[in-house]
């Protein structure tokens, strides 16, 4: 639709599309041109040909290169919802900064007339950033990085900024922004004044490789719950446990946090203690821990909780298969659903739940399989009667067996799902769901069906192993919870242990409190010279021959160690805080740190103990955690750098109460 070149009398009008910023209308006779600003071409200006062919050449006019046309088409699509502001996004500021550039904000009022001109004015085209924020864009989407030789992208590229030259080796900008980053990650941690808890995590690959993912946990000075993938590194094949504590206590002196180690929670129960054993001696000066060394061993819960469910599972792997058999045969034609839905109806079957086949590799799917199947057990009791052709029905037995594993499972999905779903994953919140379990596996144990008994001590044996391990670190946290204090673990301890109890609770008492005397010591000793928070060091005179400058020093230590221990008690012996559905513990104790300046510092450590590691979106899945295939095919090295630079950007752009855009390890494929 393009016009040869004319002279021409200008005519302003007022122009309701913005396009009409890159064009000058002109008219002769009764003809209507629109001239680009840019490069002078001449083209239908006519009310009827609307400003489709204009959006079009602007995207093609390379003398408006530095104008970004399609920032402003999108802004004044999207005028309708309000006020709107743009300005590019940058992740770098401090080569923002350097390079004195200060972003161009387009703002668009609501009740700004819709003929009104904007001015975008120019923009300057920089291609080093451009070029840093595809590479941010490929790590933080989990991209691969041969995108940018795809012939589609190239084309969209070009099409978008004609200036803009992809760069083909994208993996070096990749280890660029890494470095970066990672500089930032040292600097938050190396200044936080918390302890960090490590979190170990072993992944595999199709190809049988295996990894080693390291993340530190800890609750930084505003009180937030904070997660850091430090390390993500190839283990050779032939490793040892040796080797595996030799390589966690490499990546911790890289990072130079060994000396803030408070806890490490392993996602396996079988992993051999030896590793945290070689870990804690090697970073034991200065860390406070109980003299089991409980708090620095922990296991993963949702972990454990799977392996219950397996068991479960596998026990019931012969009933659901036959089951899965027949919902598969009812389905087979609506001919054979119609007569069974018939059968449903004669039986008094009203549910509203439609049969349907699980996922096997979700166990979630499985248990809503089961339990929609058990609501229509008289249906298929009946179906063999009134159908030859269906050969799969259950005995009463097996029906029964189903009834009480399906129960089971489903006490096990309540309280996984509220682990997972929780917004603070806070340390308090775990010990009031694994004792429920507890209690329920000991009555389950007490089933007079053999088969029932027989599953329930195999799925505590599995139980008790993961309790006596954490069973001290999942106690502590709660009595840090001022809902609770020491009152629910003396509301659960008889429960689980009967007469045993008071001795139980005694262990736990002492264990809070050994914990607690070495914060007071640990504080004592950073602190020689130093006050407290909330407190001041006495006025000494300046007379350098003054002998009782020990004894200020004296006083000072020992007035302070006596509100150090009061201050544990004074926490405890207080009423417990209300219980209500808005707490949350992070803020209460930030507001409370005042009061109990050593309890506090306590606090967020013990708080900030991964007590599961699973992620929620494979919280049900079945399989092992295995890398794909791309992740897995790049070199050690990229394959770390673009692990971890995907997590810290990711938290970087979540915002509050929002789940975050990716999962922390979004490369993840569940293997059965």
């Amino acid at each position: 639709m393009e016009i040869s070149n004319e002279s021409a009398i200008k005519k302003p009008k007022r122009l309701t599309s913005v396009v009409w910023n890159h064009f000058e209308r002109v008219r002769k006779a009764d003809i209507c041109y629109a001239v680009c600003i840019h490069c002078n071409k001449r083209l239908s200006g006519s009310s009827n040909s609307g400003t489709t062919h204009l959006r079009n050449h602007l995207m093609r006019c390379l003398k408006r290169s530095n104008y970004d046309v399609t920032q402003l088409l999108a802004a004044k699509r999207r005028k309708k919802e309000g006020a709107l502001s743009l300005t590019a996004i940058n992740y770098d500021e401090g080569q923002r900064k350097e390079e004195n550039i200060k972003p161009t904000i387009l703002k668009f009022d609501q009740e700004q007339k819709k003929d009104e001109p904007i001015n975008l004015g120019s923009i300057r085209f920089d291609q080093e950033r451009s070029r840093l924020d595809l590479a941010r864009m490929i790590i933080l989407h989990g991209y691969p990085l041969a995108m940018v030789n795809h012939v589609g992208f190239k084309v969209f590229v070009k099409d978008l900024q004609p200036l803009f030259e992809v760069n083909s080796a994208i993996e070096l900008d990749c280890m660029e922004i890494y470095g970066k980053e990672k500089q930032k990650v040292y600097e938050v941690m190396s200044r936080s004044h918390g302890r960090i808890n490590l979190a170990v995590d072993m992944w595999t690959s199709p190809e049988q490789a295996e990894y080693l993912c390291l993340t530190a946990h800890y609750i930084d000075e505003d009180w937030k719950l904070q997660k850091k993938i430090l390390n993500f590194v190839s283990l050779d094949p032939s490793h040892t446990e040796d080797m595996l504590s030799e390589v966690i206590i490499k990546c911790l002196m890289e990072w130079e946090v060994g000396h803030k180690l408070f806890s490490m929670t392993f996602h396996d129960c079988a992993t051999n203690d030896d590793v945290a054993l070689r870990v804690k001696e090697h970073f034991s000066q200065d860390r406070p821990l109980l003299s089991s060394g409980q708090l620095l061993d922990v296991r993963c819960a949702g972990h454990v909780l799977n392996l219950i469910v397996q068991d479960c599972i596998e026990a019931l792997r012969e009933v659901t298969h036959k089951i899965r058999e027949s919902v598969r045969y009812v389905k087979t034609s609506q001919a054979t659903l119609g007569k069974f839905n018939e059968i449903a109806q004669q039986v008094g079957i009203n549910s509203q739940q439609n049969l349907f086949l699980d996922c096997p590799t979700q166990w979630n799917s499985t248990y809503l399989m089961l339990d929609t199947v058990l609501e229509y057990k008289g249906a298929f009791s009946l179906l063999q009667e009134h159908d030859p052709g269906y050969t799969g029905a259950l005995s009463d037995t097996e029906w029964e067996w189903a009834s009480s594993i399906t129960s089971y499972m489903k006490l096990l999905l309540e309280i996984i799902a509220v682990l997972s779903s929780n917004k603070c994953p806070t340390a308090n919140v775990y010990f009031p769901e694994i004792c429920d379990i507890h209690i329920q596996l000991i009555e389950w144990c007490k089933s007079p069906d053999d088969f029932i008994s027989s599953l329930a001590l195999k799925m505590k044996a599995k139980f008790d192993k993961y309790w006596s391990k954490c069973s001290l670190a999942l106690a502590v946290a709660v009595i840090l919870d001022p809902r609770f204090k020491m009152k629910l673990v003396e509301y659960y301890y008889p429960q689980i242990y009967g007469t045993d109890a008071a001795d139980r609770i005694k262990d736990v008492s002492d264990g809070i409190k050994e914990l607690f005397n070495v914060y007071c010591s640990t504080s004592a000793s950073l602190h020689q010279g130093v006050a407290l928070p909330g407190s001041s060091l006495p006025s000494t005179s300046n007379d350098s021959r003054d002998r009782l400058k020990g004894f200020d020093k004296f006083i000072h230590e020992t007035s302070q160690n006596q509100n150090i221990v009061s201050d544990l008690d004074k926490y405890l012996e207080e009423p417990v805080f209300p219980r209500n559905c808005d707490f949350h513990i992070l803020n209460w104790w930030k507001v409370q740190k005042p009061r109990y300046p050593i309890l506090s510092m306590m606090v967020r450590d013990v708080l900030g103990i991964p007590m599961s590691t699973v992620a929620p979106e494979v919280v049900f899945s079945t399989g092992a955690r295995v890398l794909d295939h791309y992740r897995s095919s790049l070199n050690p090295d990229t394959r770390q750098a673009l692990i971890c630079t995907q997590d810290w950007l990711q938290t970087g752009l979540e915002e509050p109460n929002q789940t975050p855009p990716h999962p922390a390890i979004p490369l993840a494929i569940e293997a059965n």
